[in-house]
C-alpha cells in the first residue's frame, strides 16, 4: 500500500524533471546548416513576372537608421540584395565605389591592368532609392502568466516590438519623388521559466534535499535583422509592382 501511495508522487516528480530536461536542452540544440533564404517575402520577390523591356537603372546610396539595433550599412546591403532578387532593376554600385570600382579604374589608368576600364564612364542611374528604419518600438505590447504549486513556480512571458521601414523613389533626372512605401512588422520574443523544483519534489517525498533546487529558463527572441530583411523585401516587392504598371 505504501508503495502504491508513493508511485503517483514519484511519477509527478519524474514528469517535472523530464520537462525541466526538455527546457534545458531546448537552448542547447545544435545549429542548423546554412541555407538559402526562402521566407515568404523572398518567395514574393521570386514570383514577380518577367520584366518586359529593359530594366530600370537604379541605385541606393545609404539607408539611414534611428534604431541602435540596426546598422545603416547592413540595411543598405539588404536593400540592394532585395532589388537584385526582384529581377526588375539594374542595380548600380554607389556606396562602395571607392573600395572596388574606382580602385580598379585607378589601377587600369596607371597601366597596372589591361583593357580600358580606366577610361570607361560609369552608368548613370534613372532612379535613386532613399530608405530609413524609422521605428523600433520595443514596448508595443507584453503579457505574462505565473503560477506556483507546492513551491513549484512556472512563468511565461511574451513581448512584441515593432520595426518599420520607409522607402522613397526619386527620379534622378529632376529630383521628383515618384513613389513611397512604408512597411511595419512585429518582432516577437518570449520565454518560460521553472523554479522551485527541489521544494516541489520534497513536498511529495518528504525527503530532506538539504536545500537542493533546480531552476530552468528558456528564452526566445526573433532576430531584428530577419524582421528588417522581410520589411525591406516587402517594400521592394511593392515598388517593383508599381514599376511594372
Amino acid at each position: 500500500m505504501f508503495l502504491k501511495q508513493m508511485r503517483m508522487p514519484m511519477r509527478i516528480a519524474g514528469g517535472v524533471l523530464a520537462a525541466t530536461a526538455v527546457l534545458g536542452l531546448a537552448g542547447c540544440a545544435g545549429a542548423s546548416r546554412p541555407h538559402v533564404d526562402h521566407s515568404v517575402t523572398s518567395r514574393e520577390l521570386a514570383s514577380l513576372p518577367p520584366l518586359r523591356g529593359p530594366a530600370k537603372k537604379v541605385t541606393i546610396y545609404l539607408f539611414t537608421s534611428s534604431v541602435p539595433e540596426v546598422s545603416a550599412g547592413a540595411a543598405t546591403d539588404m536593400f540592394s540584395t532585395a532589388l537584385i532578387k526582384s529581377h526588375r532593376f539594374a542595380v548600380l554600385e554607389r556606396q562602395r565605389l571607392s573600395e572596388g570600382v574606382l580602385r580598379e579604374k585607378q589601377m587600369n589608368s596607371q597601366g597596372m591592368t589591361n583593357g580600358n576600364t580606366g577610361q570607361a564612364v560609369l552608368t548613370g542611374a534613372d532612379y535613386v532609392f532613399h530608405g530609413t528604419v524609422s521605428e523600433a518600438n520595443t514596448g508595443a505590447s507584453s503579457n505574462g502568466v505565473g503560477a506556483t504549486v507546492r513551491g513549484l513556480g512556472v512563468e511565461t512571458s511574451n513581448q512584441k516590438a515593432v520595426i518599420a521601414v520607409d522607402v522613397r523613389v526619386v527620379d534622378a533626372h529632376n529630383g521628383a519623388v515618384l513613389d513611397a512605401v512604408d512597411v511595419r512588422r512585429a518582432v516577437k520574443e518570449g520565454g518560460v521559466g521553472v523554479s522551485g523544483i527541489g521544494a516541489f519534489i520534497q513536498s511529495f517525498t518528504n525527503k530532506d534535499l538539504q536545500g537542493a533546487d533546480v531552476s530552468v529558463n528558456h528564452e526566445h527572441k526573433e532576430g531584428v535583422d530577419r524582421a528588417l530583411r522581410e520589411c525591406i523585401e516587402e517594400a521592394v516587392y511593392q515598388v517593383a509592382k508599381d514599376f511594372s504598371r
